[in-house]
Parts: structure tokens; C-alpha cells; sequence
């Protein structure tokens, strides 16, 4: 069962960055298309970034579009997000998983944004 294990969340002042990973353990990582998702207190779960299996083409949701970068290794099975000009509404917990997603979900790691 492929495994998914998020990390780099934290606290930040608005405008700051964070660079979030995604592990995941199992050998089908490379044959699949990526997305970070996340979830605000009160709001369904948004997918906010994906990546193709090699890299080649990415797509971001408006909302983050300009401010966020997906990239992927798939040497090492991970998945990364970077953050920046954080805004107080990029608050939530971030997950990983494939597109569509059809993983177990993980964890999640929890970003705050403070105003």
C-alpha cells in the first residue's frame, strides 16, 4: 500500500514563503500525475497545484497561480510545493496525492498564515 507522508507546514507572517514535501513510499510514483491539495477549516477539499509524471506541464488554480510552484522527483518519489507571498487564505492543511486522487489520503501538513 503506497504511502504518502507530507512535511514543511508551519507558521508564517503573510508575504513570507514555505516549501512543503510530499514522500511517498511504493514504486508507482513515477507513472503517476501529482496535485497538492488542501483543506480550509469549514471548506471542502481544493486542488491547488498538479504536475505530470515527468514534469513536463503543470497546472495551478487561480487562487495560487503566479504565487506557487509544483515540482517532482521521482528519483526520490517526492513531490514538492513551493509557497510565496503567502495570504492569510492559503491557511490549511495541504495534502498530496495522485489526479485523480485514488491514494489514502496522508496526514496532511498544516500551513498558517498570519495577517
Amino acid at each position: 500500500q503506497v504511502q504518502l507522508v507530507e512535511s514543511g507546514g508551519g507558521l508564517v507572517q503573510a508575504g513570507g514563503s514555505l516549501s512543503l514535501s510530499c514522500a511517498a513510499s511504493g514504486s508507482i510514483f513515477s507513472i503517476n500525475n501529482m496535485g497538492w491539495y488542501r483543506q480550509a477549516v469549514g471548506k471542502q477539499r481544493e486542488l491547488v497545484a498538479t504536475i505530470t509524471t515527468r514534469g513536463g506541464s503543470t497546472y495551478y488554480a487561480d487562487s495560487v497561480k503566479g504565487r506557487f510552484t509544483i515540482s517532482r522527483d521521482n528519483a526520490k518519489s517526492t513531490v514538492y510545493l513551493q509557497m510565496n507571498s503567502l495570504k492569510s487564505e492559503d491557511t490549511a492543511v495541504y495534502y498530496c496525492n495522485t489526479v485523480p486522487a485514488y491514494l489514502f489520503w496522508g496526514q496532511g501538513t498544516q500551513v498558517t498564515v498570519s495577517s
